[in-house]
């Protein structure tokens, strides 16, 4: 993978670069110090916890289980703070990047709604700050899965980004001009709730037809449990090999009997791959970006997905043939493209601890200075007060 360094070290990839930085986070951003930060993604099922240097590297990695979402906000904290104090005691931590499956205010400090997680108006920023003593950042996961891929990943070097992560359900991020657009409350990027089918599928959110109940991974499941339980023909594959259990059926098995060309299956991709692509279009329709990046896991199906939505963009796309296409790509950095991206935009707050310790270093280096002289020969004549 191509760092960061030698992607500002190359003149007209540096020229590109910077052309899709916006004012404000450009001078920010490449400017912020070179230094590791831990990135935190926070799913319904695994906490991940990274050390990420400057280059998008990961530089060491742990994991653990999510605490059961009927557990306290406090459980779920605790369970950061164990990991972050786990990698600090074998580097040099100045900063805490968080990306969270859920809604996220504008001010990037409160977890308004966590679907998978007890956290309600939660104000998570200020309760690990306390307890970590190093600047922390929160925001969406797609959000900072978005950041990754357009800084390290698919994304780089456009100017206008649409992330779109396909896992249990749809979740989504806008860059433009180098900057994560969260709209005037901080929720904006909720693509998985528009309405595709009215009158629909129930969704957890409350209403019917949204569009994550006809292009996710619980779409994909869903329509292979039912094939299977109705004794299906075509389901006799996967039957087989869940020895007749209908609730052992799983994404990720039934990627692998795609991949291994059961019909079946192939085709429920190629379902779900459609209505991707149709809502690809309305998102091309109401936001005109250059390119759109495909994440999550059900990405790792790959052309099995990716092709029947690049066929269905075109067929549904406004204006087709008559104005440019946006590219479609998949996500590069795979399942820790949102621990990466929190890590990095962690580094925007890292200069504010750099600053408060070296102000704390220096101080301590004048009381050691006054200490000496104190205890030199010379000590009797000294009058003046310690420094400040």
């Amino acid at each position: 993978m191509s760092t960061y360094r030698d992607f500002t070290n190359r003149g007209t990839a540096r020229a590109t670069l910077l052309k899709t930085v916006g004012t404000r986070e450009r001078r920010s951003h490449l400017t912020a110090p070179r230094v590791p930060t831990v990135g935190i993604d926070i799913g319904g099922t695994k906490v991940m916890a990274g050390v990420v240097d400057a280059d998008g590297i990961i530089l060491e990695k742990v994991r653990t289980e999510t605490p059961d979402k009927s557990k306290s906000p406090k459980v779920v904290e605790d369970t950061i703070c164990e990991l972050v104090l786990d990698l600090s005691d074998r580097h040099d931590v100045h900063a805490v990047g968080i990306g969270a499956a859920g809604w996220v205010d504008a001010d990037r400090s409160k977890v308004l709604f966590a679907p998978h997680l007890a956290w309600r108006n939660e104000p998570l920023r200020d309760a690990l700050s306390a307890r970590l003593a190093v600047p922390v950042l929160v925001d969406n996961d797609a959000n900072t899965a978005a950041w990754a891929e357009w800084r390290f990943g698919a994304g780089r070097g456009e100017d206008h980004i649409v992330m779109i992560t396909l896992g249990t359900g749809i979740g989504g991020a806008i860059l433009e001009d180098g900057q994560v657009k969260r709209g005037k409350f901080g929720v904006a990027g909720e693509f998985g709730h528009m309405q595709v089918v009215p009158g629909g599928h129930r969704c957890p959110c409350g209403n019917r037809g949204c569009w994550e109940q006809y292009s996710s991974g619980n779409a994909l499941v869903r329509e292979a449990r039912e094939l299977a339980a109705a004794d299906s023909p075509v389901a006799y594959g996967i039957i087989e090999r869940v020895g007749g259990n209908v609730g052992d059926i799983t994404g990720p098995l039934i990627t692998e009997l795609a991949r291994e060309g059961d019909a079946m299956c192939v085709e429920l991709f190629q379902d779900i791959g459609q209505w991707l692509g149709v809502g690809i279009a309305n998102l091309a329709a109401a936001l005109d970006p250059s390119c759109f990046v495909i994440g999550g896991g059900v990405s790792a199906a790959d052309d099995l997905l990716i092709g029947p939505a690049r066929d269905a963009f075109r067929r549904h796309l406004t204006g087709r043939g008559y104005r440019p296409e946006a590219r479609i790509a998949k996500a590069q950095l795979g399942p820790e493209a949102g621990m990466v991206g929190a890590a990095d935009l962690a580094r925007l707050v890292a200069r504010r601890f750099r600053r408060t310790n070296r102000r704390r270093v220096e101080r301590h280096e004048r009381y050691e200075r006054y200490a000496q002289a104190l205890r030199s020969p010379s000590s009797a004549r000294l009058t003046q007060e310690p420094p400040s």
